[in-house]
C-alpha cells in the first residue's frame, strides 16, 4: 500500500512541481529550464481563468442545490415509518457506483438533438417546437452538465447526510416532542444545530469533489462547444495528453495543475473562519 501510494500519489505531486519549471513535451528528460515562465503564462491566460470559473460553478451548484436537496431526501428517508426506504436509498445511490464516463456517453445519446429520447419527449409533449442541442450549444451545455453532475453525486451526499442524522439521539427528539415541538421546530432547533459540525465536513467533501469534475466533461463535450464547458482538469489534459496537439506542453500543464491546486487550497482556507463560527454555533 505504501509503495502504491508513493508511486501514484506522492511522486506525481512532486514531479508536477518539478516539471512545471521546464519547457517539456513529456518525452525524454526535461532540459529546457524556463523558471516561472509557465506559471506566469497560466496566470495571464484568460482560458485558464474561464476554466477555473466553470469548475467553481460546479462547486456552487453542488453546495447550493445538491446539498440542500440531499438533506431533504435524507430527512425523509431517515423516517423509520417510511416503507421501502432502503429501496429508495439504493435507487438514489446507484448513479454513484456507475462509471462516470459511461454515464456521460449515455446522457450524450439521451440529449442528442437528432432522435435523442429527451428531445423526442419534449416535442411530443409540445414543450418545444424543435430539438434542443443541450450539449452542443454554449448556452445550454454547461447547465446540462451541472444537472448531470448533481444527479451523479446526489447519492453519496445523501449517505453523508443520513450518517449525520443518525448521530442525533432519539431521546432528544422525544424530549422536544414532550415539550410540544412540532416537525418544523424539531428540524430547526434540534436536527440542524446538532448536525452542523458534520455538515461542515460534508460541505468540504462536496466542494472538493465537484471542483475536480473531469471524466463527465471529457466523456460528453471535451470542454466544448467553443470551450463553454471547459474546466481546469480538461484544460490541463488538453495541453498534456490531447492527441490532436502536435507538440504537447507537459511542463505548462503541470504548472496549470500546481496553480489550480494552490487556488483550491486558498478557496478552502477562505471558508475556514465561516466554518469555524458555524461549528461553534452548532456545538452550542
Amino acid at each position: 500500500m505504501v509503495l502504491l501510494f508513493g508511486a501514484f500519489t506522492i511522486w506525481p505531486m512532486i514531479a508536477s512541481w518539478w516539471y512545471a519549471f521546464f519547457d517539456w513535451d513529456g518525452v525524454g528528460t526535461p532540459t529546457t529550464w524556463v523558471g516561472l515562465d509557465n506559471f506566469a503564462e497560466v496566470l495571464g491566460n484568460g482560458m485558464f481563468w474561464q476554466a477555473f470559473w466553470n469548475s467553481f460553478l460546479f462547486s456552487l451548484v453542488a453546495i447550493f442545490v445538491e446539498m440542500p436537496l440531499a438533506l431533504l431526501f435524507a430527512i425523509l428517508l431517515n423516517n423509520s415509518r417510511l416503507r421501502g426506504r432502503n429501496l429508495y436509498r439504493l435507487s438514489l445511490f446507484l448513479p454513484v457506483v456507475a462509471t462516470t464516463a459511461v454515464i456521460g456517453i449515455v446522457f450524450a445519446v439521451l440529449f442528442d438533438p437528432a432522435g435523442g429520447f429527451v428531445n423526442d419527449i419534449l416535442i411530443s409533449l409540445g414543450l418545444v417546437d424543435q430539438p434542443i442541442n443541450f450539449l452542443g450549444s454554449p448556452s445550454t451545455a454547461l447547465p446540462t452538465l451541472m444537472g448531470i453532475d448533481v444527479w451523479k453525486g446526489f447519492g453519496i451526499t445523501l449517505i453523508y447526510w443520513l450518517a449525520a442524522l443518525q448521530t442525533v439521539p432519539q431521546s432528544t427528539y422525544e424530549a422536544a416532542r414532550i415539550d410540544g415541538a412540532g416537525s418544523g421546530q424539531l428540524l430547526r432547533y434540534v436536527t440542524l444545530p446538532m448536525v452542523t459540525p458534520i455538515a461542515i465536513v460534508i460541505l468540504l467533501l462536496v466542494f472538493q469533489r465537484s471542483l475536480n469534475t473531469f471524466d463527465l466533461v471529457q466523456a460528453t463535450t471535451q470542454g466544448g462547444p467553443v470551450f463553454a464547458t471547459d474546466v481546469v482538469p480538461t484544460y490541463i489534459y488538453r495541453y498534456a495528453f490531447d492527441p490532436f496537439i502536435q507538440a504537447p506542453r507537459y511542463g505548462f500543464a503541470c504548472a496549470a495543475g500546481v496553480v489550480f491546486g494552490l487556488l483550491t487550497l486558498v478557496v478552502t482556507l477562505l471558508q475556514a473562519p465561516l466554518l469555524r463560527n458555524r461549528y461553534k454555533v452548532g456545538a452550542v
